[in-house]
């Protein structure tokens, strides 16, 4: 990042941590296959092992519990598709406001005759409870809500829904890519069967993820071969990157108490100069429970990008909403299940703060989007 931009966007990815580089370079050099029975591969096996025993120390998991894929999409459509055909039942119940690691699994597994729920969120972006209670049914066999959104922010009552499916014998499965290093991970005391992580969303390598999977949960493999990963994963093991995750899992859990507060104070006060400078400002998700660091802001009038691609130009990197819709501007899935006007829909974006933001950053980006907005709207408004 050049010193003059200002980078928000770091729910779409972190930077490396130089620690999390450091734990890595031996297995970048020494690159043996960890299912390997020589000593060299009894080595970087070790290393496996020992990064999935650190991983499960702070999941309060099983080591065996935990599944290394190559990222959070692929650890999302395992924990969807793998639990749901691994099940009798065709039905299977998610929230609307899902990433899209999960929608395109549901669309899928919809293909190939599974019949597809979605419960929609409040205005402020919090499942409803009741509605996800009625959409289960006998023959439902997953069930699956995000733990924290990652457009808006909204931290989901997961406890409550699990024990929901939990009562029937369903599946839960929970999307956790975004709360890692931002909210407690402990799965017991979430009561879920499958939990989903990807390194690169708390400053570690880009390539790797992780699954937990509840012992006793029934899970097909979507990926055959030699068998890693007690059968449910196969393919070579990332050696590298598995050492990666587990290094930026610690790092990041370590500092939460501490990195959490100090960012949300940044984000109150970006969020408190843009709603006294910016009039007709929405701040998606402001009266829900909130991850410190995502800000979604609406526009009312203008578009998302024109502004997005002005911001750029003047040094600040934000975005739309997900960064994985291979780079798609289209309205946000998310700000349209709120059933918001699409005056709001059509003019979201999205900030994100992590570590290495600033107050001086947090005070030039509030003016630089003051003035953006203000000369766009003094422009040529949208008509809605």
């Amino acid at each position: 990042m050049k010193p003059d931009r200002i980078y928000l966007d770091y729910a779409a990815t972190t930077p490396l941590r130089p620690d999390v580089l450091e734990a890595m370079q031996p297995y970048f050099a020494d690159g043996y296959n960890a299912s390997s029975v020589h000593a060299e591969g009894r080595r970087a096996r070790a290393a496996v092992d020992a990064a999935r025993l650190r991983i499960a120390a702070i999941l309060g998991c099983k080591p065996k519990e935990i599944v290394f894929c190559a990222s959070g999409s692929e650890a999302d459509n395992l924990a969807i598709t793998g639990a749901a055909r691994a099940r009798k039942g065709k039905h299977v119940v998610a929230s609307a406001i899902e990433h899209h690691a999960v929608l395109r699994a549901l669309d899928a597994l919809r293909d190939n005759g599974y019949e597809i729920s979605l419960v929609g969120a409040d205005p402020s972006g919090i499942i409803d409870r009741d509605a996800f209670a009625a959409a289960l049914r006998s023959d439902t066999a997953v069930a699956a809500v995000m733990h924290a959104n990652n457009e808006i922010g909204t931290i989901q009552p997961i406890a409550e829904l699990a024990a929901l499916a939990r009562a029937r014998n369903i599946t839960f499965v929970t999307d956790a890519v975004q709360a890692a290093g931002a909210l407690e991970l402990d799965v017991n005391a979430l009561g879920v069967d499958c939990l989903t992580l990807s390194a690169h969303k708390f400053y570690g390598p880009k390539g790797v993820g992780a699954l937990y999977v509840r012992e006793g949960t029934p899970l097909e493999p979507l990926i055959h071969g030699g068998g890693q990963e007690r059968g449910r994963r196969s393919g070579t093991e990332n050696v590298p990157g598995i050492v990666g995750i587990a290094a930026a899992l610690e790092f990041a859990e370590a500092e939460r108490s501490t990195a959490g507060p100090r960012i949300r104070a940044l984000r109150e006060r970006f969020e408190s100069a843009i709603l006294d400078s910016i009039p007709q400002t929405v701040v998606n998700g402001r009266s829900a429970p909130r991850l410190p660091g995502i800000s979604s802001l609406s526009f009312p009038g203008l578009a998302a990008e024109p502004l997005l691609i002005a911001l750029d130009l003047a040094g600040i990197a934000a975005s739309a909403g997900s960064a994985c819709a291979t780079g798609s501007l289209e309205p946000s899935h998310v700000i349209d299940a709120l059933g918001l006007p699409v005056a709001t829909v059509r003019a979201t974006l999205r900030f994100s703060l992590g570590r290495a933001t600033t107050s001086a950053e947090i005070e030039r980006a509030a003016t630089l989007l003051t003035s953006i907005v203000s000369a766009q709207r003094e422009g040529a408004p949208l008509s809605v």
